[in-house]
This record gives structure tokens, C-alpha cells and sequence, in this order.
């Protein structure tokens, strides 16, 4: 299906002035301010929220050097249900979700020609998944783009947003959720190798809405990924699930917050990550806040990573600030380690070999999260290219 052209649809400003007269942030003034460049000094990497990030491979997204060069393919698979559109960068529903929260974020914004609008119409169940299909500009070209997916209310969809080609890429994504509404995501980075790609993720829940949020990261040079999710009204239902495989020289960074400002909600992390390879790394933090308004709250974030080989190193930073006593249930937990001895010696004591001993505990490794996977094409190559990384490494 190809991708429909249309210009900013009638009545789109109310729509946008309703949903802000509930979000608990700023004035629409205040909002557009936050897409201006300038308002963010340039990243020296000794911030907080950069200190992890290798500067130099970001290609000039962080300081404005880096000019489109080239553009992003997008193609569209989508359900008969789902309406998807291309529209102007002045479309009133874009920012609708949140407001970029660094510089790359923000020049991103300033930068995207088009952006891809995907909208579940109001009480519609899809009957199969859309599938939009992002292809880099291409090496030694950089691009930024922009997508939104509105999820109207009490509809019901699945969306898999699948990266790949090579180029630098940074953009913002949105994700709007009207009350009731049920939503499925799949973000897939599966970049070739040669692929940077920056990119923050806006999360935005209405009354009674349930997000089951998917972050597939194993290709690409280097790959940022920042998911915010934030509540609009009580009985939220955030769940944030990710899995990466870092190879040789890889740099796999994940940075999730979640913002409670409301009561009744739900929050819950669990990413997992496998390293193997020289100079493979993986970033992990995971920030929850639980201001004082939001009693009630029930909130557990996990990361658990599995290093392969020698060479390869995890960063966790799990972050938990309460403000109120009157929750339900808050916690983190976090754990970094190679392989389980003990469960190697159980495999191998029933006769399997060592090597495929390995790949069992990597497989149950990630089984948590493969099975929570409902696309059976995406889990099946998921599935795959663990394999191929296993393989790749002798485990």
C-alpha cells in the first residue's frame, strides 16, 4: 500500500486543543518552544543524559552539522482499517504526543520534510498488523524523519515500525492514545552495519488505554532509542518490553522514562540484552518518576543483560523517585553477568555438548520476551537472528 498524500484535515486544531486542556505539561506556547534547536546548548558528552553516548560517531546530529543529504523510504503494509497518510511538517497534530527532550531530538524536528501520520480510527479492531517500512537514505547520506500513530478512542491495532538500510537517521515518534484504546508496537532497529540512527519515542496514554510498547535493537553502528511515556488520565496501562543483541563495535543505547502525574496507572519494564564481540556495548537506563498527584501507582522496571564473550560491556542504570506513599507498588531491579554455570552443568549432565548447552540458556535467555511477541513473522526473525549471532560467534 502505498503511502496517500493529504494535507492538515478539518477540525485537526480542536482535536489538538482538546488533548491539550488534559496533559499535564505546558501551554501550547510553551510545547512549540521545545522544537527550537537553540534552546538546547550542544552536547559535549559529559551531561548526564550523554555520558554513555560515543560523541564522535553521531555523525554532527548532536551540533547541527549534519545537513539531509538524502531521504527516508517509507512504505506502507496497512490493515484495510487503518488510514495512513503523508502530510506537512505543519500538520496540528504533530508535537501532540510531547516535546523533544535533547538537541538531536529538537533538530530532528526542525528538519523532517514530510511526516508519516498512522491513525486507527475510533472503535475499529484491525484485522491484521500494519507494517511501515523505514529505509535509511543510504551510506554517507543522513535524513530525518517524523511518524505518528493515533490510536482513537476504544480502537484496537498492532504497529511494526521496521528499520533498515544503511545512512544516518534521527527523527521523533509519537504514539497518541485515545481512552480505551488498545495498542501493540514493535519498533524494529535492524539496521545494516554501517547505520546510526537517534531517535525518541513519545508515548501518550488516555483514559483506560493499554500500550504494550516493543524495542527490537540488533543492527546498526551505533542506535539511541528514548521511549517517554506519559498518562493523560487515570487507568493508564504502560508496558515496555525490549530485546538487543550488540555484535563486535556496536553501540546499543536505551533510554526509557516514565512519567506518573496521574492516578491509577500502571507501568512495567522489562528489557533484556545480549553482548558478544570487541567494543560491543549496551546502554540501559530506565528512569521512572511517581510525582505526588499520582497515588495509586503500580510500577516495576527490569533490565537483565547477558554477556557472551570477553570484550563486551553493559551499562544498567535503573532510576526510581516517589513522591507520594500513597502507591500501590514501585520497584526496580537490575543484573549484569555471563553465563549461568550451574545451568550449563545441568544441560551438559543430560548429554547435550557444550555449545549447544549455550545456545539453550541465550534462547531461555529471551524467551520471556519472544513469546510476548504476537507478530508471528517478526518473532520468527527475531528467532533467526539470534541464531545467525550465535552462530557468528561460536557459542
Amino acid at each position: 500500500m502505498a503511502v496517500t498524500e493529504k494535507d492538515t484535515p478539518a477540525g485537526a486544531a480542536s482535536v489538538a486543543s482538546a488533548a491539550e486542556a488534559v496533559v499535564p505539561a505546558a501551554s501550547r506556547a510553551e510545547r512549540f518552544s521545545g522544537f527550537d534547536v537553540e534552546a538546547f546548548e550542544v552536547p559535549s558528552g559529559r551531561e548526564e543524559n550523554w555520558r554513555f553516548t560515543p560523541m564522535k560517531r553521531l555523525r554532527g546530529l548532536h551540533d547541527g552539522s549534519a545537513v539531509a543529504t538524502g531521504e527516508l523510504k517509507v512504505d506502507a503494509d496497512a490493515a484495510p482499517e487503518v488510514r495512513v497518510e503523508t502530510v506537512a511538517r505543519d500538520d496540528s497534530r504533530l508535537g501532540e504526543a510531547g516535546v523533544p527532550s535533547d538537541r538531536v531530538a529538537a533538530q530532528a524536528y526542525s528538519s523532517f520534510g514530510t511526516a508519516t501520520v498512522v491513525t486507527v480510527p475510533k472503535e475499529t479492531v484491525a484485522s491484521k498488523p500494519t507494517v511501515i517500512r523505514l529505509t535509511g537514505p543510504g551510506e554517507g547520506n543522513t535524513a530525518y524523519g517524523h511518524v505518528q500513530v493515533r490510536a482513537e478512542a476504544f480502537s484496537k491495532a498492532t504497529v511494526v515500525l521496521d528499520h533498515i538500510g544503511s545512512g544516518t537517521y534521527a527523527d521523533n515518534v509519537e504514539f497518541v492514545m485515545g481512552d480505551g484504546a488498545q495498542l501493540t508496537v514493535l519498533s524494529v532497529q535492524d539496521w545494516a552495519d554501517d547505520a546510526v540512527h537517534v531517535s525518541e519515542q513519545h508515548l501518550r496514554l488516555g483514559r483506560d488505554a493499554k500500550l504494550k510498547h516493543f524495542v527490537i535493537t540488533l543492527g546498526g553502528d551505533l542506535v539511541r532509542v528514548s521511549p517517554t511515556a506519559t498518562f493523560a488520565d487515570t487507568g493508564g496501562d504502560v508496558e515496555m518490553l525490549g530485546l538487543h543483541f550488540a555484535d563486535v563495535g556496536q553501540h546499543q543505547e536505551h533510554r526509557l522514562f516514565v512519567d506518573h502525574a496521574v492516578p491509577h496507572c500502571k507501568s512495567n519494564v522489562v528489557y533484556k540484552g545480549a553482548l558478544q564481540g570487541e567494543g560491543a556495548h549496551s546502554v540501559w537506563i530506565g528512569d521512572v518518576l511517581i510525582r505526588a498527584a499520582a497515588e495509586a501507582t503500580e510500577t516495576f522496571e527490569l533490565n537483565r543483560n547477558l554477556v557472551l564473550t570477553t570484550g563486551a560491556r553493559a551499562d544498567s542504570v535503573p532510576n526510581l523517585e516517589i513522591e507520594t506513599g500513597e502507591i500501590t507498588g514501585a520497584g526496580h531491579a537490575s543484573a549484569t553477568g555471563r553465563f549461568d554455570d550451574e545451568q550449563l552443568f545441568y544441560l551438559q549432565s543430560r548429554g547435550i555438548a557444550e555449545e549447544q548447552a549455550r545456545r539453550l540458556v541465550v534462547r531461555g535467555f529471551f524467551h520471556e520476551i519472544l513469546m510476548k511477541i504476537e507478530v508471528p513473522e517478526v518473532r520468527e526473525r527475531l528467532e533467526t537472528a539470534i541464531e545467525e549471532e550465535l552462530q557468528a560467534v561460536g557459542v
